[in-house]
């Protein structure tokens, strides 16, 4: 299990978590092609060998420091072409990170600017590093954010703090991602995967396939009417009645002891 990319490494630190670092720190981790691909690959391994979690982090000053600005250094650009073949895939991923059904951690170690705070956002947790720096400059582009960031901010954090954030292009640093409502930990940069993987030991202990249900309902909450997200979740815990973590969960209760979900 794991591979060493051109971009993207994957280990395995401990039984059950996957650990997929951003390898390109002289180019910032930005989502050159390359790394778009195998974090992608990362996560179709993570799910083949049954990862419980998965970890995100990067290498050198950057978590990832967004769009490979080389790809429009060009004297011609065909906007439909670079929205079709380069955006369109990053905003994909950023999906179905947010959508497999294990936890995802963000390990921030540094910038996460642009793409990189929306890769961010669509983690299920974030934990940063002191010193780190999450923000959405696209304003100073001429650019807007497109993966993602602009819809989750307001989801996260209301239309005013959204559009602070945004228009100003501010940088979101520990204290204002917590008062963001956006961060899990801060910590020393010394102490981020260690606190990531604490992290990862807790949801292990939970059952996968609840966490997963969990998860859906939960999204499906902020995109649907009250009504319908409470139907979703009614039919999210009748998918788990008479299944295997729901036969184990009981059987420990009633025993009185601890549950080993595999």
């Amino acid at each position: 299990m794991g591979f060493e990319g051109n971009a993207v490494s994957l280990s395995w630190p401990v039984s059950g978590v996957a650990l997929a670092t951003m390898t390109r720190a002289a180019e910032m981790n930005t989502l050159h092609l390359d790394l778009i691909d195998e974090l992608g690959r990362a996560i179709d391994e993570a799910l083949e060998n049954k990862a419980r979690a998965l970890i995100l982090t990067g290498s050198g000053r950057a978590f990832c420091c967004g769009a490979h600005l080389k790809y429009f250094d060009r004297d011609e650009l065909d906007p439909f072409d670079i929205r079709d073949n380069y955006l369109n895939r990053i905003a994909l991923l950023f999906d179905r990170i947010e959508a497999i059904g294990v936890p995802v951690i963000a390990a921030i170690n540094g910038y996460a600017m642009g793409g990189g705070c929306e890769m961010a956002l669509a983690c299920d947790f974030r934990i940063m590093a002191h010193g780190a720096i999450m923000a959405l400059p696209e304003v100073k582009l001429g650019a807007t954010p497109g993966a993602g960031g602009v819809q989750k901010l307001a989801k996260y954090c209301g239309r005013g703090k959204a559009t602070e954030v945004i228009l100003l292009a501010q940088d979101i640093d520990c204290d204002y991602a917590r008062e963001l409502g956006l961060l899990f930990a801060s910590v020393p940069p010394d102490g981020l995967l260690d606190t990531a993987l604490d992290l990862a030991a807790k949801l292990k202990k939970f059952s996968p396939m609840a966490i997963g249900q969990c998860k859906a309902s939960i999204h499906i909450a902020e995109d649907c009417d009250l009504r319908t997200a409470r139907r979703y979740g009614l039919e999210a815990l009748s998918n788990l009645i008479g299944s295997p973590d729901w036969d184990e969960g009981m059987a420990a209760f009633h025993n009185k002891r601890v549950p080993e979900f595999r």
